[in-house]
C-alpha cells in the first residue's frame, strides 16, 4: 500500500482570528467565536502568517479523508464566523390549526393533528429561532448546531402510521443554508 505525503493550506480572511491549541481550533470573527476539537496522530495542523497548514506524512487513504474533513470543518467555521447560516422552515397544517411558539431554548408545537399533549424541540445554545406565522427561520454561526436545530424542529412533527400522501401536516425544511429545496 502506497503511503501519502500531503500538504494543504487554507488562507484566513481579514478580520478572522484562528487560534490552534492542540487539539482545539478556535475561530473568532464578527459573528462570534467557534471552537472544534480536531486531532489525529498522523495529521499536523499549524498556523503561520494568515494561513493554516494541514500536513500528512506517511498516511493512507483513510488519513487523507480525515485531513480533508478537518479542512472542510475549518472552512465552515471561517464562513460561520463571517456570515450566519440560515435555515427556513414552513408550518403546514391542513387538518387542525397548529400553533408554534418559542419558549426559552425550545420550540413548542400545540394542537398537532388535534393532539392534547404539545410536542417540543430543543434548540442548541448559540442558535436563534424566529417564528412568524407559518415561517420559521433558524440562524447561527455554527453549521452543525443550526442544522441540528432545524432537524429537531422538523422531527418534532414526524408522523407514524399515517399515509403521508393524505396527512401532510407538519413542519418542513424549505431552505438549507442558502440552498432552496
Amino acid at each position: 500500500m502506497a503511503k501519502l505525503n500531503l500538504k494543504d493550506e487554507i488562507t484566513v480572511p481579514e478580520g478572522i482570528g484562528v487560534t490552534i491549541v492542540a487539539p482545539l481550533i478556535k475561530v473568532s470573527g464578527p459573528n462570534g467565536d467557534l471552537e472544534r476539537r480536531m486531532s489525529h496522530p498522523m495529521i499536523a495542523i499549524t498556523s503561520s502568517e494568515g494561513k493554516i497548514t494541514f500536513e500528512l506524512k506517511n498516511g493512507t487513504k483513510r488519513e487523507k479523508m480525515m485531513m480533508k474533513t478537518f479542512e472542510a470543518h475549518l472552512k465552515n467555521m471561517i464562513a460561520g464566523a463571517t456570515e450566519n447560516y440560515t435555515y427556513r422552515l414552513r408550518v403546514c397544517s391542513s387538518h387542525f390549526p397548529m400553533t408554534v411558539t418559542k419558549e426559552g431554548n425550545k420550540i413548542t408545537v400545540k394542537n398537532f393533528l388535534g393532539e392534547k399533549v404539545p410536542r417540543e424541540a430543543k434548540i442548541p445554545e448559540g442558535v436563534e429561532v424566529d417564528v412568524k406565522g407559518t415561517e420559521i427561520t433558524v440562524t447561527g454561526p455554527s453549521k452543525e448546531k443550526t442544522g441540528q436545530a432545524a432537524a429537531n424542529i422538523e422531527r418534532s412533527t414526524r408522523l407514524t402510521n399515517k399515509d403521508r400522501r393524505k396527512f401532510q401536516d407538519g413542519i418542513y425544511i424549505t431552505e438549507k443554508a442558502g440552498v432552496e429545496l
